[in-house]
């Protein structure tokens, strides 16, 4: 089923195992795919003398992976091809400990301390660029935890179990048997989310760690990385506190405007920037989440879940925006159940089916772009009186003959039944009249919303949420800076991110210079 060059690529990739790992395979005989999906299973083993089969008969095509006899309680229902190769391949390297996405001390200690016996499935699609990352994560804490356990379970094997499930968006997390998360997320969102769900069995506080640096970057995009990078360069102590590196770039699928780069993709520019960090002497926290700060005094305070503080004279913000919402009643509710924000991950449910697309930046018509080539009908709603979408973008949407374009239409209020979206209501802003279009999904594609809510108690920020900062990267509060997305920088670009990145450590190194002459 692999091809040979694929076979010889992970056979470099797991020679290296030093374990003895079973691949215990339940199989049903009869099914017509049976063949096929233990071709998979016996190219895989075929790569490392290490690695054996085993055969039991079972309903469904499962296989479990079993480190020198003891099951190490991940599996994978279905056939992790696709996106989620990498998901097999790293369960084994991290289960050798030579995996490269391991999480760091304070993390692990925080996994291991969960008492709870917690079963957890993702329901994935093996085209999704985001499932990976939430099935690794899963993986990761049944390697660390006995307690826990994590099945990858393939939605395209699994339709009717999907369709009984009512599970309209991938990845969706059940965790003995209930939803705990939907949608994109990381090992610090979705372990957050299992000691909140299990908080008898979470661990109890640990106790306070101080880290102390001579610059605290908090974020790990392009401006973020690029803070970080100048920084080091300068011969400062640096820590990027990040939840990821790359952050929204990771989400993004072309990008052809980085300059000398004529192409690349949002998750291989994700993993050059961690590359270019690794190359200087940074300290990388990810999977964090800030809790608060304090920016009063010379030392500035960043605080994390996890009970860690990072303590420093200066601190950069580069912490990005995320989605935006429509701020609808009962959109929380219907978030993967009808309400979307990736088309690549969740319009295959809407094949043959109408879905609206909600914002006319460039966004949102490559998502209705996207969206027509699989979907009966789609409606494009724009709140201006003209899309902002690049003209050539533009001019192939209108090519399109299954889509309809609305201009100056606001989207007022989501109907439901049954806890799926059946339709919106809109208001045409010229005339004032409100329309109720049935419709089974939509796709939210309204810009931004810069994360900058831990510090709005700590600087100045505007009426849309974003860090007010100088044409130096200073904020209102001494020792701090920011840049890229969550500031008021206009043109919200990666170029540009990282030249504020650049900018706001040069600054900080400058006012550290003066800080130590008195």
């Amino acid at each position: 089923m692999l091809e040979a060059q694929v076979i010889h690529q992970v056979r470099e990739v797991l020679g290296r195992l030093g374990s003895s790992f079973t691949l215990r395979v339940e199989r049903d005989r009869g099914s017509r795919d049976h063949a096929r999906f233990c071709e998979f299973v016996e190219d895989v083993a075929s790569t490392c003398p290490l690695i054996h089969v085993e055969y039991r008969d079972g309903v469904v095509f499962r296989f479990s992976i079993l480190k020198d006899g003891h099951d190490l309680g991940i599996a994978f229902r279905g056939i992790p091809n696709g996106h989620e190769f990498t998901s097999l391949l790293l369960a084994l390297l991290n289960a050798d400990g030579q995996g490269r996405n391991l999480p760091d001390e304070s993390l692990t200690r925080r996994i291991q301390a969960i008492e709870a016996d917690i079963n957890l499935k993702a329901y994935v699609s093996l085209t999704c660029t985001n499932c990976p990352d939430v099935v690794q994560a899963l993986n990761v804490m049944a390697l660390l935890n006995p307690h826990i356990t994590s099945e990858m379970v393939d939605g395209g094997l699994c339709q009717e179990e999907m369709a009984r499930l009512g599970i309209q968006a991938v990845p969706t997390v059940y965790a003995n048997g209930e939803v705990l998360h939907i949608g994109r997320g990381d090992l610090g969102t979705l372990l957050e989310k299992i000691e909140e769900r299990f908080a008898s069995a979470a661990p109890k506080a640990a106790e306070p760690t101080e880290r102390h640096y001579d610059l605290t970057v908090l974020g790990g995009g392009p401006a973020g990385a690029a803070a970080a990078i100048y920084a080091a360069r300068k011969g400062l102590r640096v820590a990027v506190v990040a939840q990821r590196i790359g952050g929204q770039v990771n989400d993004t699928t072309g990008i052809e405007n980085v300059i000398s780069v004529a192409k690349t993709t949002g998750s291989q520019l994700a993993a050059d920037l961690a590359a270019h960090l690794e190359a200087y002497p940074i300290d990388v926290f990810t999977n964090r989440r800030i809790v608060g700060v304090d920016f009063a005094g010379g030392v500035k305070h960043v605080e994390v879940k996890g009970g860690e503080t990072f303590l420093s004279p200066h601190v950069i913000i580069a912490t990005g925006a995320g989605w935006r919402r429509l701020g609808l009643e009962g959109e929380e509710q219907l978030v993967g159940h009808g309400v979307h924000f990736c088309p690549h991950c969740d319009g295959p449910f809407y094949k043959g089916r109408r879905v609206a697309v909600i914002g006319g930046g460039n966004s949102g018509v490559e998502a209705a772009i996207d969206l027509a080539r699989i979907c009966s009908h789609v409606t494009l709603y724009e709140f201006g009186q003209a899309m902002k979408a690049d003209e050539v973008l533009q001019q192939k949407l209108r090519s399109l003959p299954n889509v309809d374009i609305h201009l100056q239409s606001q989207t007022t209020a989501l109907s439901s039944s049954d806890g799926k979206l059946t339709g919106i209501d809109v208001r045409n802003l010229a005339t004032g009249e409100v329309a109720h279009e049935e419709l089974d999904g939509v796709f939210v594609q309204i810009g931004l919303q810069p994360n900058s809510s831990v510090f709005k108690e700590a600087l100045e920020l505007n009426s849309r949420g974003e860090i007010i900062i100088d044409s130096r990267n200073h904020t209102s509060a001494a020792g701090v800076y920011a840049a890229g997305d969550v500031t008021t920088v206009p043109f919200k670009q990666i170029m540009i991110a990282m030249g504020e990145g650049a900018k706001a450590a040069l600054s900080a190194f400058e006012d550290s210079l003066y800080d130590s002459n008195g």
